[in-house]
């Protein structure tokens, strides 16, 4: 009986453990995958800061570039202006204004006197005029150089010279639109490749890190099993010892009750023996005994309680030797059954072990990935803010730069019709091609 009760009272502790362990797993489970999901979470929303901030600093090294070489370039007009204005005063100064030259106008006719009159200073407002609204003191350098160069030119073409700077003016406007278009498309074409480069890589990071991120949780998930498994192996292994020890017991309990009532029962039977040869050899005593007012019966009265006490005895050792039958077999059972149990709970335990080493070394595995692959991203970010430097940071962007070099192109166009019309039946210097390939 009290093997049994241990029995039940086993089996209710195992039940009991089992639906708390169901559900601690379940709980377990649950506050993974919040656990990752949150983490996800926070790796994105750091992700997402870090890119901002990246482009913040971008932008503020953009705009500080940006707002550098505009003061510089307008430090560079200043000081310019102000050198050609004093070069200016003295040329005026020194030369005596336009008497020194009177025979160059002297030479032409008071028609050409009066075109040239016109051409010529036509020619310089509206490079002068170009010049302001560009921001390109080339322009107004080269007003002052056709200025110099008609009061000095004599000939045929006295403005052979001037169309000649406006030419190699239009010639290196030309160069630096073709140089600038590939410039643009080589910057345009390196942009798309960079930030390509820079999503693909941190692409392949994010997945990286994510794989990670479940590696982590598997093996924790894992950790978990294999100590609920040592915890239940360890368990059974305690419970089987109590249940062996309590088995001892009975069987101890057993071998006493069994020799006791083995002993009852041969003494019994002795006495029995002995009472009856007593009284088969003296018949005639049984008989006078049995006359007797108060002995009749006597004999067969002992006798008979004798064998009473015998029969009674051989009940209890017959209950005894069946109790100890039953104990056994169930003993036995409950041996075979946790044999059956270790078995599966060990088997689990070796699989639960094998697949935690396995993912641990997945675990190192992607660790390297996500090292190399995060050198991968740092470099595309450091390739995309090289890029950014050489394309971006610039006083004016390439539409910018286009619009006012075609604006000066037209302007210096618009001279040369001027000074074409001045010297009709000279070559047209408008035949030039000048890069038009880069303008259409």
């Amino acid at each position: 009986f009290n093997y049994d009760m241990l029995k039940q009272s086993l089996e209710d502790q195992i039940k009991t453990g089992t639906k708390e362990q169901a559900e601690a797993k379940q709980k377990l489970a649950n506050t993974q995958e919040v656990l990752a999901t949150a983490e996800g979470d926070l790796q994105s929303t750091k992700d997402d800061a870090a890119t901002d901030a990246q482009t913040l600093r971008e932008l503020q090294t953009d705009c500080m570039q940006k707002a550098s070489d505009h003061e510089t370039s307008v430090k560079e007009r200043g000081e310019e202006l102000k050198a050609l204005a004093t070069a200016k005063k003295a040329v005026e100064d020194s030369t005596g204004g336009a008497d020194a030259r009177a025979g160059f106008l002297l030479q032409m006719t008071t028609q050409d006197q009066t075109e040239a009159g016109a051409g010529v200073p036509g020619v310089v407002r509206m490079l002068h005029s170009l010049s302001e609204k560009e921001g390109d003191m080339r322009l107004s350098l080269l007003a002052s150089q056709i200025t110099s160069a008609a009061a000095s030119t004599t000939g045929d073409d006295p403005f052979a010279k001037v169309k000649g700077l406006i030419r190699e003016m239009l010639e290196k406007l030309g160069e630096e639109a073709e140089k600038d278009a590939k410039k643009h498309e080589y910057c345009t074409k390196a942009m798309k490749e960079a930030e390509t480069k820079v999503s693909d890589s941190q692409s392949e990071l994010d997945k990286t890190v994510s794989k990670i991120d479940k590696a982590e949780a598997t093996i924790v998930q894992l950790q978990e099993k294999k100590s609920t498994l040592q915890g239940e192996l360890s368990e059974m292994e305690s419970m089987k010892g109590e249940a062996t020890t309590i088995r001892q017991q009975q069987h101890e309990e057993y071998l006493v009750a069994k020799k006791d009532y083995e002993d009852g029962i041969g003494g019994v039977q002795l006495a029995i023996k002995v009472l009856k040869e007593y009284y088969g050899k003296n018949s005639d005593l049984l008989q006078t005994q049995s006359q007797g007012p108060d002995h009749g019966g006597a004999a067969d009265g002992i006798i008979g309680l004798l064998e009473v006490a015998e029969s009674d005895f051989s009940k209890l050792l017959a209950e005894v030797e069946a109790d100890e039958e039953a104990a056994e077999k169930e003993y036995e059972q409950m041996v075979k059954e946790s044999k059956v149990t270790k078995v599966k709970k060990e088997t689990a335990l070796k699989y639960a072990e094998k697949e935690k080493a396995q993912t641990e070394k997945t675990l190192s595995e992607l660790k390297d990935d996500e090292t190399a692959q995060q050198e991968g991203v740092d470099a595309a970010l450091d390739y995309q803010s090289d890029i950014k430097k050489e394309c971006v940071a610039k006083p004016e962007t390439y539409e910018e730069r286009k619009a006012r070099r075609e604006a000066e192109i037209e302007g210096l166009k618009n001279a040369l019709q001027i000074l074409e019309e001045e010297t009709a039946g000279g070559d047209s210097f408008l035949t030039i091609k000048v890069a038009r390939h880069h303008h259409q």
